[in-house]
C-alpha cells in the first residue's frame, strides 16, 4: 500500500501536467487567432519610401520595426538591416550624393564603427555594403557615386532632350504664329494691293478723259476768243485806232 506522501506527490504531478496541457492548446489557440503574425522568412519590406536628404531621417518615420528579421530570427540582409537601424535612429548620415533619380550614402554606426554604404535609385534601395574598414567604406562611397554617374547618364540626356525637344516645340510654335500673322498680313497686303491698283486704273481713265475735256474746252476757247476779238473789231471799225 502506498504512503500518503506518495499518492499526493502523483495527484499534484498530474495536476501539473493537465494545466500544462491546457496551457499549451489555450497559447496555440490564441496564435492561431492573432492578426499580428511574425514576419515570413525571406520578406522584405518595401523600399519605396526613400527621399531627398537627409536619407536616414526620410526613413526613419517609415521603416518597418521588423523589417530586419524573420520568423526564426535570422538576419535577412544588409538592406533589411539598414531599414531596421534607419527606424531606431542608430545611424549617423555622413554623406550622400545625387545624379539624376540615383544616390549613393555612407552612412556611420557608432556603437560598433561599422559603416552602411547604400545605392538607391528613385525610392528603392538597390545594394546596401556593411563594412568596419573605413578606406573601404570610402571606396565603395566613391564607387557608387561614379556608378550613380554612370547610370544616370542616359537619363540626364533624356532630360535635356526632352528640354530641347520642348523647347523646340516652343520655337515652332511661336514661328507659326509669326508666320500666320505675316500671312496675314501679306493677304492684307494683296487685297490692298488689288484695291490701289483697280483705284489707278480708274483713276487712270479718268485722266485720259478729263484730258480729253481738257483739250476739248481749250480749242473752244480759243474758238471763243477769236470769236470776241472779231466782234470786237467788227465794233471798233471806222473809229481811230488807239494810241
Amino acid at each position: 500500500m502506498k504512503s500518503p506522501l506518495a499518492v499526493r506527490r502523483a495527484m499534484l504531478l498530474a495536476t501539473t501536467c493537465a494545466l500544462l496541457q491546457h496551457g499549451g492548446l489555450a497559447l496555440a489557440g490564441e496564435g492561431a487567432g492573432s492578426t499580428d503574425s511574425a514576419p515570413v522568412v525571406g520578406t522584405r519590406p518595401a523600399m519605396n519610401t526613400l527621399t531627398p536628404q537627409p536619407v536616414a531621417a526620410a526613413l526613419q518615420a517609415v521603416a518597418s520595426p521588423a523589417s530586419s528579421v524573420s520568423a526564426g530570427g535570422d538576419v535577412q540582409g544588409n538592406v533589411a538591416e539598414l531599414m531596421q537601424m534607419i527606424h531606431d535612429s542608430q545611424l549617423t548620415e555622413l554623406r550622400t550624393t545625387y545624379n539624376g533619380t540615383y544616390g549613393a550614402s555612407l552612412l556611420f554606426y557608432p556603437q560598433e564603427m561599422t559603416y552602411y554604404i547604400a545605392l538607391f535609385q528613385d525610392k528603392h534601395f538597390w545594394r546596401v555594403i556593411k563594412s568596419e574598414d573605413e578606406l573601404r567604406a570610402e571606396a565603395v562611397y566613391a564607387g557608387f557615386v561614379q556608378q550613380t554617374v554612370q547610370l544616370a547618364d542616359v537619363e540626364l540626356r533624356r532630360t535635356q532632350l526632352q528640354a530641347q525637344k520642348a523647347f523646340i516645340e516652343d520655337v515652332i510654335a511661336r514661328s507659326e504664329d509669326r508666320a500666320k500673322r505675316l500671312q496675314a498680313d501679306l493677304d492684307v497686303a494683296r487685297t490692298q494691293q488689288a484695291r490701289v491698283n483697280d483705284y489707278q486704273r480708274q483713276t487712270q481713265v479718268e485722266a485720259v478723259a478729263l484730258r480729253a475735256e481738257k483739250e476739248r474746252a481749250q480749242a473752244q476757247l480759243r474758238q471763243v476768243q477769236n470769236e470776241v476779238l472779231q466782234l470786237q473789231r467788227m465794233s471798233e471799225s471806222g473809229l481811230p485806232a488807239p494810241r
